[in-house]
């Protein structure tokens, strides 16, 4: 297709067009490709709450289902959305590592282990791309923490990077992943974008692989170094370095017009592949069902004493459901592709009153408040716009920052928190010129008392309550701050005395200064106080005859550009659990997180799921898993350490040179642990499904199979992980399968395992001797010795 273009047209190919959108040549028959984010489901790239899109359970939940069939059929329900929504590539996924349980997008990642990311990853981009719509498989590579990944220079020696942070990538490119997208830290020195031995070397020469690669959103530093790296396209448009920027250095002579050619091939190649045929997108109840599956297939049990679990309804005659996470839950973590869920996904609260109502009492207390950083914004318009708008802010959006400039728009906005991008928002904010916006509502105070008010912005701001200022934050901020300031969130907070039916006019008034990016977030926090909620959760644990304690995280505790600071639950939360199950030990508590987490306080409970980031059928899923009505299906994709010391990587934070050196090596996650708390593969379901044998033998490829036996020696439908191990040179995932079984069903299993699982590098790969197989249920079940005396030799 681009024989028809000049080198110059050619070369414009290798910027973006806009901030979402390719460059086409109609001359040549190369359309436009159209983006957006990942990998929960297509993000608005306005990050518009009014963008209702579908919210799949996020990655590392899909990891714990070890369930490659589930991940391809959720790989196609996304599929759907972008067909739907008229995308053509989706960033996604993420096959990134959770190396530390601290990095910041770890709800994103599949798992600490490689071949778990990428098997599910690359079933997950198979049904995408089922779709016709193309996966963008990213962050290549090493962007496994958030902690100044703009700048971060991972130290990883070669044997670690292909193992480890190479192998799901490259398992992705087998699968036909249309495009990659470069990582925005350095690695061994060079930035990602400019990595000619990782892009060229290894991605495109070795594994042959014939897509496009991308940089992240302002991910590139060069013009000459980029292009000769291997990278193929500048995101987002209008070009930085690349495209026409690049023109300059092509008349000097400094760029080779071959690499230019292949650049605009790959990305005209993807044009033609993924601007075909789409399919129908997955709607209706059968996307409900689908999500609903995927969550609790990723729901792991690790505790249930004296079987508590099921709550066979009708056992308990009066039910506590305690804790913030019931009625706020964490559907996703904090990036910029959230994904604006739907006002009717039941919360797990209310779907467990549904489920659990025709048969027991059931009463609610948080315990702790349900918005610990930021509340919400209860308030009426402070107009009526006729856009059928009764709750959020009137947002009125002005030409300069002076009292009588000219209103652009408004619009109405139920949010607490506001982001407007240059180029996507240049439709109502004025982001490249001085300007203002100015947020209003009423709020109607339900009780007496002590209100906190809060406030922040990328800019001065202030609130007023009926007209008289309360709040302000008059500091200018440079436009090199702002995304900083942005990701943090921080904002000032203030105390308002209002009587119940009390209504008070809120105006926040906001200015700023040109930038790319700018936010306005605010909330109310209605009057209690932290002692009287815990004691109204006690009363209640005392009375009840079970509790379900739902704790976890909000979605500002994840969050892309910022790690976290340890593993622990809020300190709050550890003492509701403390104290709720002090006083009903048949208490179970389900977590609500996105990343391995701090768990000693487990034993106080009778039982323990963790339910992860499972997305929008959390409420009927957790309802369903407690009632027996459906397994908790899932096994831990990730490892839990007895203590913070022990995690063989941990702390995120870059040396003053900017150096994160990966000294771990291939000793990630459980792979480096003695004695991990929780290790990989663990958790059960509530049907009895027994490993009866397992034996090996070659496969005609030069690799192995292991046949495995099982048997569900129970009354219920069951499903169990069965898992391949090597002992040496260090613990690894060798195949796995997981298997469905009706009551009293037996079934063989065939695993395969690759050679490539029983090699290592040494400058080139090379065979373990022995690499000391078992088979089991987890990465310490060892179940059967796998003996094996030497590697048949490859045909």
């Amino acid at each position: 297709m681009t024989e028809l273009l000049t080198l110059e047209e050619q070369l414009a190919m290798t910027a973006g067009a806009a901030m979402w959108s390719t460059v086409g040549h109609e001359k040549a028959g190369i359309p436009s490709l159209s983006m957006a984010d990942g990998p929960m489901g297509i993000a608005s790239g306005r990050v518009d709450e009014r963008d209702i899109a579908l919210l799949t359970p996020c990655p590392t939940a899909l990891g714990a289902s070890w369930d490659i069939e589930l991940n391809a059929r959720v790989g196609a329900l996304v599929g759907g959305e972008a067909v739907r929504m008229g995308v053509d590539m989706v960033l996604a996924p993420n096959v990134n590592l959770a190396r530390s349980p601290l990095a910041g997008r770890a709800f994103e990642y599949f798992s600490e282990e490689p071949v778990l990311a990428g098997v599910l990853g690359a079933a997950w981009t198979t049904g995408l791309q089922s779709t016709g719509t193309a996966s963008v498989t990213k962050h290549l590579v090493c962007n496994d923490s958030e902690t100044d990944r703009d700048g971060m220079n991972a130290v990883v020696d070669e044997r670690t990077l292909r193992e480890v942070y190479l192998l799901p990538f490259e398992l992705c490119a087998q699968a036909g992943a249309g495009g990659m997208l470069a990582a925005y830290n350095r690695v061994n020195g060079e930035w990602c974008a400019e990595q000619h031995h990782i892009l060229t070397n290894i991605v495109k020469n070795e594994w042959d692989y014939p897509g496009l690669i991308m940089s992240d959103w302002f991910g590139t530093h060069s013009t000459v170094a980029t292009l000769h790296a291997g990278l193929d396209l500048e995101m987002p448009g209008p070009a930085r370095f690349l495209g026409f920027k690049a023109t300059d250095a092509l008349q000097k002579g400094e760029l080779d017009p071959a690499r230019i050619r292949d650049a605009a091939s790959r990305v005209a190649r993807a044009a033609g592949r993924f601007k075909q045929k789409k399919t129908a997108p997955i709607t209706g109840t059968d996307a409900d069902d689908l999500l609903v599956e995927a969550a609790a297939a990723g729901f792991v049990m690790l505790r249930n004493e004296g079987g508590l679990l099921p709550l066979v309804p009708g056992r308990e005659k009066h039910i506590a459901i305690i804790g913030p996470n019931a009625a706020a839950p964490c559907y996703q973590g904090g990036t910029f592709a959230k994904i604006a869920v739907s006002p009717s996904a039941a919360r797990p609260l209310e779907a467990i009153m549904t489920r659990f109502a025709p048969h027991a009492s059931i009463d609610y207390e948080p315990g702790v408040d349900p918005q610990p950083r930021l509340p919400s914004m209860p308030v009426t318009p402070h107009r009526d716009l006729d856009d059928g708008m009764t709750s959020g802010m009137t947002i009125d959006y002005y030409d300069g920052q002076d009292a009588d400039a000219r209103l652009i728009a408004s619009e109405t906005r139920d949010t607490n928190s506001l982001v407007w991008f240059a180029g996507v928002h240049d439709d109502v904010a004025a982001l490249g010129r001085p300007a203002r916006i100015v947020a209003r509502g009423i709020f109607r105070a339900d009780r007496d008392g002590e209100h906190i008010f809060y406030l922040g912005a990328t800019g001065p701001v202030v609130m007023r309550i009926d007209g008289v200022e309360v709040l302000a934050q008059q500091e200018p901020i440079a436009s090199s701050d702002v995304m900083g300031k942005l990701k943090s969130g921080d904002g000032r907070d203030t105390v308002v005395a209002l009587r119940a039916g009390q209504e008070a006019e809120i105006e926040v008034e906001f200015t700023y200064d040109p930038a790319r990016v700018h936010g306005l977030w605010y909330g109310i926090r209605r009057p209690d106080t932290p002692q009287a909620m815990l004691a109204r959760a006690v009363r209640l644990a005392q009375q009840a005859d079970a509790v379900i304690l739902m704790v976890g995280e909000t979605s500002d505790a994840s969050v892309e550009s910022k790690d976290r600071k340890d593993t622990h639950l809020p300190a709050e939360q550890i003492a509701l659990i403390e104290a709720v199950t002090t006083a009903n030990a048949r208490t179970v508590v389900v977590a609500n997180v996105g990343h391995a987490f701090d768990t000693r306080w487990e034993d106080k409970a009778a039982a323990l799921l963790v339910a992860w980031y499972p997305g929008e059928g959390f409420g009927a899923a957790i309802a369903q898993v407690l009632a027996g009505d459906r397994e908790p299906g899932g096994r831990m994709p990730v490892s839990i350490a007895q203590e913070e010391a022990d995690y063989p990587a941990f702390s995120l934070t870059p040396e003053p040179s900017g150096d994160l050196t990966y000294s771990e090596g291939t000793r990630i996650g459980y792979r480096g642990m003695a004695d991990p708390r929780h290790t990989l593969g663990e958790g059960t379901g509530y049907a009895d499904i027994a490993l009866l044998d397992a034996q090996v033998e070659p496969s005609q490829d030069g690799g192995l199979i292991v046949q495995a036996t099982v048997e569900n020696q129970s009354d219920r439908n069951g499903s169990e992980v069965i898992q391949v191990y090597r002992r040496a040179p260090e613990l690894a995932l060798c195949g796995f399968a997981k298997v469905h079984l009706a009551p009293g069903e037996r079934r063989d299993l065939a695993i395969a395992v690759p050679r490539r699982r029983l090699q290592i590098w040494d400058d080139g790969w090379t065979d373990i001797d022995d690499p000391r197989l078992f088979a089991g249920r987890s990465a310490r079940d060892i179940a059967f010795d796998l003996p094996l005396t030497s590697l048949e030799p490859i045909p």
